[in-house]
């Protein structure tokens, strides 16, 4: 399926990214972020209020990029990718080193380059979730609402809300649920 915006619209947007992470290596590293949601939203990104992006963030993408209010960006985040959208829902938080990848490729066994032809498949976050430090989500994933991502974890597919998903590769662990009642374990 074909995902990509107007060729002259990426090449904008591409840019205008690639601006904000030059831009962003000169601020605070947790400060100026409405300056820094200007600056997303000037390069076509749809960015809600109140989100907050560290300066370290890069967005190195063509495809559409969605970021809903009030969510965090943590430090080195990096959203990459061809031309697929990226929809990161309102009020979640994304810890550092996260690495939210919409392209790969095919697999030509028998090529040069076993990396065959590149694609990109989008990538949708939920409301409320939590990415833990160094979770990698890939293309083809959509997390529902108020997920727990696990730190490290490396995640594609489909998760319903309110699980918590860990491992490599990852997979539902537990209600989110099971998590609040007194006698849950701890996330370690």
């Amino acid at each position: 399926m074909d995902h990509s915006p107007p060729a002259e619209e990426a090449l904008m947007q591409a840019i205008g990214l690639y601006a904000f992470s030059l831009v962003g290596q000169l601020l605070p590293a947790t400060r100026l972020f409405g300056f820094k949601r200007w600056l997303l939203r000037l390069a076509g990104a749809k960015v809600g209020n109140n989100v907050r992006c560290a300066s370290s963030a890069r967005f190195q993408l063509t495809g559409p990029l969605q970021i809903g209010a009030d969510t965090w960006i943590g430090h080195e985040v990096l959203v990459v990718g061809g031309d697929a959208p990226v929809e990161i829902g309102a009020c979640c938080d994304i810890a550092p080193r996260v690495l939210i990848a919409t392209g790969t490729h095919q697999i030509a066994p028998h090529a040069a380059h076993v990396a065959g032809k590149g694609y990109s498949l989008p990538i949708r976050i939920g409301d409320g979730c939590w990415i833990g430090a160094g979770a990698i989500i890939l293309g083809g994933t959509t997390l529902g609402a108020h997920c727990i991502v696990a730190a490290g974890a490396v995640v594609r597919g489909q998760f319903p809300e309110r699980v918590l998903i860990g491992g490599v590769p990852a997979r539902v662990i537990k209600s989110i649920d099971a998590l609040t009642s007194p006698s849950a374990d701890a996330i370690e």
